[in-house]
């Protein structure tokens, strides 16, 4: 296959389709933006899918995701279009920011959405982050095909969440929301909403809104020897690590974990390794490490940090390592990856007892969930882990199933049944 990147020049040929058509629609970089494209491209490559593909990105997308172009060019058999918006047009949607200005790039990137399918000829759409257009659907904005999206950060079934105690803003952003998504699964238009939250799902029972799954894809560690991976890092064999994987920052909860690592006594933090990897601005590591310099002068406890970034196929060694994965976000809406690699690890976890994460870290009993904005509370987690064996505190078989949900075969075959639907 050769791989086509449309440029201004070749930009909207006039096609005459006579196979199926889809278009790929992603106004967003990093995180999970190239990973959950490049899974559909190696399903759709390893099953044969006939038709062609559009992927609609922003201009840097072939920069940020450069493992997702490796793949488009993998799938030699499929004709698969690479085709950026212009840097005009992304200069004009105007920036993210929040409130007013959010909601009317959402609604011109909506347009930029409707345009290409149109140019290109579009016989079916997943708009791979729906979120940012509910608004323009449910205002009656029309498309110029059916549509599927996927549906990350659903709220409004959040008071039915054992831990969460909503305030009459969230009681009233909930109805709001709800109001929004009633409007968008009325649209004739839209296919499938998939839900990545399957409480979600259940609290709002509709044909065109199923679940969706997080795809994870466990990989063997790369090392063989755990223990020799281990020495290499430097841990100190009668410490127990716990790790904190991914993009560091005041969202991951770091520095609600440093202060709660304060106040365990010595005769913990000499058993304690905190193994920090993941990437991290500049300004964000000059905040962490003067307060991680200061516990190593206080307590006994052991921490190595790795500020970069870990290729994909080198993740799950770090999760076998470990022997508690933390994931103590703040106030974390939607799903977390962390929590899947964890459960493909068969490791328990220390997470945030908020929302959809606290819920499912109850529900297929993962570890422990606490209130992660709360030092004190951390604290007591991690003395539970260190005092008894972590396994104790966790159910492996059900871990196993919430990852098996979770596969990447699943989601992938998901999105294109939504496919065969229409193509019949």
């Amino acid at each position: 296959m050769e791989l086509q990147l449309m440029n201004d020049a070749t930009l909207f040929p006039q096609f005459t389709p006579k196979q199926p058509r889809l278009m790929l629609f992603d106004m967003a970089l990093g995180g999970h933006h190239g990973i959950y494209i490049q899974h559909l491209i190696d399903y759709a490559h390893e099953k044969k899918i006939i038709g062609e593909i559009d992927i609609v990105v922003l201009p840097q997308f072939a920069d940020v995701h450069q493992d997702t172009v490796k793949a488009i060019a993998a799938a030699w058999h499929l004709q698969i279009n690479l085709v950026p918006i212009s840097i005009a047009e992304e200069t004009a949607l105007g920036s993210r920011g929040s409130g007013i200005s959010r909601s009317i790039r959402n609604f011109r990137e909506w347009e930029i959405f409707c345009r290409y399918a149109q140019k290109l000829q579009t016989t079916y759409a997943l708009i791979m982050y729906l979120d940012t257009y509910a608004l323009p659907i449910a205002f009656g904005r029309k498309s110029p095909c059916s549509f599927s999206g996927i549906y990350f950060r659903p709220t409004f079934h959040y008071s039915t969440f054992t831990n969460y105690q909503p305030s009459w803003k969230n009681d009233l952003q909930h109805c709001r929301e709800k109001i929004i998504l009633n409007q968008v699964l009325r649209q004739s238009q839209l296919d499938k909403l998939l839900c990545l939250d399957p409480f979600a799902v259940k609290s709002l029972p509709s044909a065109k809104m199923i679940h969706l799954a997080d795809p994870v894809k466990p990989r063997p560690a790369i090392i063989g020897d755990l223990s020799g991976f281990r020495a290499k890092l430097g841990i100190e064999k009668h410490r127990r690590v716990f790790l904190l994987f991914g993009a560091l920052d005041e969202r991951k909860g770091v520095y609600q974990l440093l202060e709660s690592i304060e106040l365990l006594p010595s005769t913990l933090t000499q058993n304690l390794c905190l193994l920090i990897v993941g990437k991290t601005n500049i300004n964000e590591q000059a905040r962490i490490q003067p307060k991680i310099s200061t516990l190593r002068q206080t307590h006994p406890v052991q921490i190595l940090e790795f500020y970069d970034f870990i290729p994909e196929n080198e993740v799950s060694q770090y999760f076998q390592l470990a022997d508690v994965i933390l994931a103590t976000y703040q106030r974390h809406v939607g799903m977390s990856g962390i929590l899947l690699l964890a459960a493909a690890a068969g490791k328990p976890v220390l997470s945030s007892n908020y929302g959809l994460m606290g819920e499912l870290v109850t529900h297929y009993r993962l570890g422990l969930a606490v209130d992660s904005t709360v030092p004190k509370e951390i604290a007591q987690a991690i003395s539970q882990y260190i005092l008894a064996t972590p396994a104790a505190f966790c159910d492996c078989a059900k871990m196993r199933i919430f990852a098996e949900q979770n596969s990447v075969e699943i989601y992938a075959e998901t999105v294109f049944k939504c496919l065969a639907a229409v193509r019949h």
